[in-house]
């Protein structure tokens, strides 16, 4: 923390007459939580020394004393309108209560900073940039219930198409004022947003896609843009859900993940000769996300949801390839980039079940494991659908459910180790509470199952 900084803040709480400081922050597993205190208990001393909380009931592996304290990052500081008294919320960082106050290397935000730290000392690139889409669906009402002799879940939409709903129009997109709203409180946290739109499925399935930033700002956007739809939603009696997929038989909700790296201001992924006007920088990028999709989909798809919505039939993609405009593939190339500024590849697989700081910082790592080891994308047989034939190109599918991702992951993660930007802690634990996951859902009766199985 910076005098000048502290001084900033000083003069908007004057200024504004706030009365309340909010912290927020993320669990290991991507819930949001927060604590809030009278804006005259903020002082130089808790800017730098911080605030108790028990990190262990975050979920992080007690590899250190669970007494840990949160310490804001003043730079995210911004009004929170769903306040009903003038609240500053912010961002904060978990710290070892130690006299140091040393960063904890399992928070998200910690990590996404020492992954953009890596790539540059790799000395590859300055900083990354990610241009995320978000996907959700909007209920008028939803229930779900589960117990010892019964369980079941009820999503009422009043929309209706047949076949195709992408960029449905008024009245039959009943959410698009709705969506303005969104769009404009985004804009009051300091969110981009390129365009918002009805997407492809029928019953209140919408998308709104943001604009490049760095990697934890971009992490901090995902955050605040579910704070701010669930809060709205709330406020109009709708419900809101990124839940990969929610519907049985319709299209699934993702966040897909533009991205390209800059050195010296300049965006090194584009080459005018290459293929897509992909730098072989690019490629090597692309190289090694492929190299690491199956181990990546445990933090990109971290629920047993995420793979219903990884089927094919319903543009998502199922297969460990690229290409120029194929939805169907892991890696999109973006035929409509005409800017050698942004010319970028798109991750499809992640959905915002994720932790969206370890999802990225994960996907970079892939990526600069790729460029590191110069892993040809083509050589390695993920050949574009364009690529001659005899280039050796295969049909190779992401995993099929989150057991087959967490083998994964426990297999290939060594390049998450890179500079010990990923702990080998935090992965144990992740593994372990996923697991914990998957046996919570197995060991219940579904309610298909009764239409299968009750009267054989």
């Amino acid at each position: 923390m910076s005098q000048t900084a502290f001084e900033a803040i000083a003069k908007v709480i004057a200024g504004k007459d706030v009365q309340f400081i909010d912290l927020k922050m993320l669990d290991m597993t991507g819930r949001l939580h927060h604590l809030s205190f009278p804006a005259t208990r903020l002082s130089e001393a808790v800017c730098r020394d911080g605030i108790g909380f028990d990190g262990s009931s975050y979920g992080f592996l007690k590899v250190e004393s669970s007494d840990m304290v949160l310490v804001p990052d003043l730079d995210t500081a911004c009004i929170d309108p769903f306040r009903s008294r003038r609240t500053l919320s912010m961002f904060a960082e978990a710290r070892l209560a130690n006299s140091e106050r040393t960063p904890f290397t399992q928070d998200g935000r910690v990590i996404g900073r020492n992954a953009e730290a890596a790539l540059k000392k790799a000395g590859v690139a300055d900083v990354s940039q990610w241009g995320p889409e978000y996907e959700f669906h909007i209920f008028e009402g939803a229930e779900f219930r589960i117990g010892d002799n019964g369980s079941s879940f009820r999503l009422d939409s009043s929309e209706g198409f047949y076949g195709n709903a992408y960029h449905a129009c008024n009245p039959f997109d009943r959410y698009d004022d709705f969506r303005d709203e969104v769009c404009a409180s985004m804009a009051d946290f300091g969110i981009p947003v390129r365009y918002h739109h009805h997407e492809v499925g029928g019953q209140g399935q919408q998308e709104i896609e943001g604009w490049f930033s760095d990697l934890v700002t971009t992490g901090d956007h995902a955050v605040l843009a579910k704070y701010v739809l669930f809060n709205l939603a709330e406020k109009h009696g709708l419900k809101a859900t990124f839940m990969p997929k929610p519907l049985y038989d319709n299209a699934g909700s993702g966040w897909h993940l533009h991205q390209f790296l800059m050195q010296g201001g300049k965006n090194i992924f584009h080459d005018p000769q290459g293929y897509a006007e992909l730098s072989q920088t690019a490629l090597y990028y692309i190289g090694g996300i492929l190299a690491h999709a199956d181990s990546l989909c445990a933090f990109t798809n971290p629920s047993t949801n995420s793979f219903k919505r990884l089927v094919p039939g319903f543009e998502a993609p199922t297969v460990r390839t690229f290409g120029r405009s194929n939805r169907g593939a892991a890696i999109r190339v973006p035929s409509y980039v005409t800017d050698p500024q942004f010319r970028r590849i798109e991750y499809r697989p992640p959905d915002l079940t994720c932790n969206p700081y370890l999802c990225c910082a994960a996907v970079l790592m892939a990526g600069l494991d790729g460029i590191v080891n110069r892993i040809d994308p083509v050589a390695a047989g993920f050949a574009p659908e364009d690529a001659p034939s005899d280039t050796g190109r295969q049909e190779d599918f992401l995993p099929r459910s989150l057991d087959d991702a967490l083998d994964a992951m426990e297999a290939d993660h060594a390049y998450l180790l890179r500079d010990e930007v990923f702990p080998e802690a935090l992965i144990r634990r992740w593994l372990e509470i996923k697991r914990l996951e998957i046996q919570a859902i197995n060991g219940r009766p579904h309610p298909y199952e009764f239409t299968m199985y009750f009267d054989f």
